[in-house]
């Protein structure tokens, strides 16, 4: 019965969000409250960006509504954690909303992150050991600077990876399904509490991505922009240091009947495995930047779903191919709990080889093409041209281009 609560947030938070997103994308419409497509954008017509403010106002209801269940109240605690949680959420989704309508300089985001990460340490939020082995013990100081950067680190890596309709909700909803069940189970392994904070809002994260993807996925009627990925990331990070801080890794191996020494490192890799996608394309991003002599926050074209795009995948196969990398990276180390390691592994390996092939799918054929224009006759020319030293897939270049060969 007690996963019913949890139900229940998940369906108040979806509610909500799913009703409000239609209001807003309909005085979105009405006020034109959107701004102009950008050179790096992948959509070809105005979208509204501020479904941000839907996620944000669906988690505060049913997190509100929590507050009122008496099994759920107890998740809350007697700190100001959940106060200064809801507050830096609001700032965080102020300065995204600003964000998606004037666009603001990446040195004033990176200061607001900054202060936002800042609250949630003050507030209770951190970071005070870590789960490996008997956990190791971290300074006050460390304590905050650790929490400070991983929440930060957390909330770029998730707004630098949503560029494709319903990617970031999508994923992010595997993601928190997945550390849900890790949450619930620690909490059986280490006689907890079934209500804390930790499985509270990854329920409150899954209801409002579940409650936004109707308007989001492809073709998108709304984005959630700036303010919903910094705020899915801001609950992600926040949910994740709410679990490391006390788990015994050794117990839950023991409550599903085995003991490995992964046991000891999951609760550190299983948070960066749901971000794995992000976490990738973000670290890229910043090597890219850099290299260039650029701002490692400045904008481009050339991130993991561009990529995906410009290999030929089509806008939803990109989105399902994102999903599939998230799905088999966080089940797959979860699994390390429930079952022998090689089953986790073999799941692992044969789950990484299938999305490859799908990932890489449009290279064999574009060598397939390659090769049939290759055998082609040149004989087939128009008459005149002089195409008798050129394979058949130049002279397409030649007839397609301009004399300097650059696209018309």
């Amino acid at each position: 019965m007690r996963i019913v609560f949890y139900a229940l947030t998940v369906t108040i938070a979806a509610s909500v969000t799913w009703a409000l997103s239609v209001v807003i994308l309909r005085l979105s419409h009405r006020y034109r409250l959107y701004p102009k497509i950008r050179s790096r954008d992948v959509h070809t017509r105005p979208t509204p960006r501020l479904g941000g403010v839907a996620m944000f106002l669906g988690s505060i209801v049913a997190i509100g509504v929590a507050w009122f269940i008496p099994p759920l109240r107890s998740a809350f605690g007697e700190t100001w954690q959940v106060p200064t949680i809801l507050i830096a959420a609001l700032l965080i989704v102020i300065m995204g909303v600003v964000d998606d309508l004037w666009d603001l300089n990446w040195m004033t985001k990176l200061a607001g992150q900054f202060i936002v990460a800042g609250i949630v340490a003050f507030g209770g939020t951190q970071i005070t050991a870590l789960p490996i082995g008997e956990s190791v013990l971290v300074s006050p100081v460390q304590s905050l600077m650790l929490t400070v950067f991983v929440i930060v680190l957390v909330m770029n890596a998730v707004n630098f990876v949503d560029g494709l309709d319903g990617l970031v909700a999508g994923v992010a909803i595997i993601a928190n399904g997945t550390f849900f069940v890790y949450t619930y189970l620690q909490q059986s392994a280490n006689n907890l509490s079934y209500f804390n904070l930790a499985a509270l809002l990854s329920a409150v994260l899954i209801g409002i991505c579940l409650g936004f993807l109707p308007v989001n996925f492809h073709p998108a009627k709304l984005f959630m922009g700036d303010a919903g990925a910094l705020l899915v990331g801001l609950l992600m990070a926040v949910s994740a240091i709410n679990v490391t801080g006390y788990i015994n890794p050794g117990s839950i191996g023991a409550v599903v009947g085995h003991s490995i020494l992964l046991d000891a490192y999951i609760p550190i890799l299983l948070p960066f495995a749901i971000l794995v996608i992000p976490l990738l394309d973000f670290g890229l991003a910043v090597l890219r930047r850099l290299r260039a002599g650029k701002s490692p926050f400045s904008a481009d074209r050339k991130h993991l779903h561009h990529r995906l795009l410009d290999m030929g995948h089509s806008h939803l196969h990109a989105v399902l191919i994102f999903y599939a990398w998230t799905l088999v990276a966080s089940v797959g180390l979860l699994m390390f709990l429930f079952v022998k390691w090689w089953w986790a592994a073999a799941f692992i390996g044969v789950g990484l080889i299938v999305t490859s092939a799908f990932t890489l799918a449009p290279l064999s054929r574009r060598k397939q093409a390659e090769a049939h224009a290759q055998r082609t006759e040149v004989a087939d020319a128009a008459p005149g041209e002089n195409l008798a030293m050129l394979d058949p897939l130049d002279a397409a270049a030649v007839t397609q281009s301009g004399p300097e060969g650059v696209d018309r």
